[in-house]
Formats: structure tokens, C-alpha cells, sequence
């Protein structure tokens, strides 16, 4: 089992013959991934790296049967293919764009809440099932199939974990980049949620970092549905000073609850298994399993 992107899933790229469309969409093609075409307006009609191009997300999905898109589009220009994509019956949107204005995503946030669909970002570095799918910009040699769950806010803590994961001999299900900007589609409650209820993850990794209430809503809820997996937990932030953004958007201490050490502590109150350096991620997850 996967949550989100497996085997079956059929994967555009929106963006697709710009240089990082094309980049990582060769990337994702030498791994495995089903990727059936890409949308580049006006470019319909051709093909590039031996898939379809289409115009729309629309005439992708009515020929090509996608399902599930990942963007690599300028920041002006996201928030629509957002839309677009969720408008089209997309199912899966993984937005990789770093820097789009707040208030398009406002926009998009609110206009994708009446469809059938859930997006994961954006500024993430998206999603993978190992030997199955990779949907994003992780270095796929890294990951090694197994029975650890990922979500993070971080691309690199991401890759971190799970090559810790894999010096202890064990491997991921589901590796989600949430991403770290203010406005985001999927929470870290939600990602959780989702391995919680995949029958082959046994544990959940979750890394988070200053700034916004997400670890804390999804610490309480890890503990009101019992802790029914174990949950190793990591904060990044420990040393940024108050009032300044640190690297993500989101990331910034603006109340008490915001610090890394209120995240750990109300983390610790809900029954997660904090590590206070990245370093001990992959012995405490082996620790935990027994």
C-alpha cells in the first residue's frame, strides 16, 4: 500500500518543456514513474521526452487519463495552473513552485475546497513511493522501500530521514513534502493521517519547524485517536531568533506556540517520540520498532 502516488497513478507535468519541467520530469521517467504527458499552452500537439504535450489540463486528462499533476510553473502563474488542474477532475496536485504571492493562493485555497481533489504544497518537494512513483524533486536513489512513514516541511530533513531509514535497514511507504509556506494544501495533520490509516505504515516520521500551529494540531491528534502508530517527531528551528523568517515563508516565531520548543513539548505531552537533533531521526524510529 501508498498513500497519495503508486505505480497506477498517471502523472503530468504542468510546465513540462521549461527547463525544471523538463529536468525533473526526465528525472521522475528513469525512475519509474508513470508520467502519460505534460501541458505547455500552445505547444499541444508535439511531443517531449517521448510523451504527449497538451495545451490544457483538461485535454490531458480526456486523452492521456491523468490523474494526478505536478507543477513546475513560475510563481504568477500557479496559482491558476492550480485551478486548473482541480477544475479538470485532477485528483492529486503536487505544487514544487517556491514564492507564489499569498494572495493567489488565498484564492486557490478557497477554489479548490469545493472539488474532489487535494493538493500538497506548494513550495514542496512532493511526493514518493518508493520503487513506484516519484512526484517531485527528492533524489529517488535515497529512498528504500519499507514500513516508515514521512512527512515533513523540509525537502532536505526529508531525504535525511530517509536515508537514516535506510542505514538502519529499514524503508519508507510514503515519503510527503508538505512544504513551508503559510498557505499550504495539505497540513501536517492531514499527511499523518493519511499513513495513520495506510495498512502497511508501521511508523511515522514528523519533521516540522517554527512557525504556525501545524505539528501541535497534528501532536493532538495523534493522541486523540489513540496513538495507534508510533510517531518520531523533529523541530527545526531550535536557534532562530523571534520576528525573523528562517529560510521558509511559514517559518516564522510570531506567538509562544510558535517555538520549537513549545512544538517538542506539546509533541512529548501527546506521546511522540521527540529527538532533539536530526541526527538521532533513524535510531530512534529503530529504537521505537523494537
Amino acid at each position: 500500500m501508498s498513500v497519495l502516488v503508486n505505480k497506477d497513478s498517471k502523472i503530468i507535468v504542468q510546465g513540462f518543456t521549461g527547463s525544471e519541467g523538463t529536468f525533473h520530469a526526465s528525472q521522475m521517467i528513469e525512475y519509474g514513474t508513470n508520467v502519460v504527458g505534460g501541458v505547455t499552452p500552445g505547444k499541444g500537439g508535439t511531443m517531449h521526452l517521448d510523451r504527449p504535450v497538451f495545451n490544457t489540463v483538461k485535454d490531458a486528462v480526456e486523452k492521456a487519463g491523468a490523474d494526478t499533476s505536478i507543477l513546475f510553473v513560475p510563481p504568477a502563474f500557479a496559482a491558476d495552473a492550480i485551478m486548473e488542474a482541480a477544475d479538470a477532475g485532477i485528483k492529486v496536485i503536487i505544487c514544487i513552485t517556491e514564492g507564489i504571492p499569498v494572495a493567489d493562493m488565498i484564492k486557490a485555497f478557497d477554489y479548490i475546497k469545493g472539488k474532489n481533489c487535494r493538493l500538497v504544497g506548494p513550495n514542496c518537494p512532493g511526493v514518493i513511493t518508493p520503487n513506484e512513483a516519484k512526484v517531485g524533486i527528492m533524489p529517488g536513489f535515497v529512498f528504500k522501500k519499507g514500513t516508515v512513514g514521512i512527512v515533513s516541511k523540509s525537502g532536505t530533513l526529508t531525504y535525511e530521514a530517509a536515508d537514516q531509514v535506510a542505514k538502519q535497514g529499514l524503508g519508507v511507504t510514503t515519503a510527503i513534502g508538505i512544504g513551508g509556506d503559510p498557505i499550504i494544501g495539505t497540513t501536517t495533520k492531514e499527511a499523518v493521517e493519511l499513513l495513520m490509516n495506510d495498512p502497511e505504515t508501521e511508523i511515522i516520521i514528523m519533521i516540522g519547524e517554527i512557525g504556525g500551529q501545524l505539528e501541535a494540531d497534528a501532536a493532538r491528534w495523534v493522541k486523540a485517536d489513540g496513538n495507534r502508530k508510533p510517531v518520531v517527531g523533529f523541530i527545526a528551528g531550535e536557534t532562530a531568533p523571534k520576528g525573523r523568517t528562517m529560510g521558509h515563508a511559514g517559518a516564522i516565531v510570531g506567538g509562544a506556540d510558535d517555538t520549537a520548543e513549545a512544538k517538542k513539548r506539546i509533541m512529548r505531552e501527546c506521546g511522540i517520540h521527540v529527538v532533539d537533533s536530526p541526527a538521532e531521526i533513524g535510531k530512534k524510529v529503530k529504537e521505537v520498532l523494537g
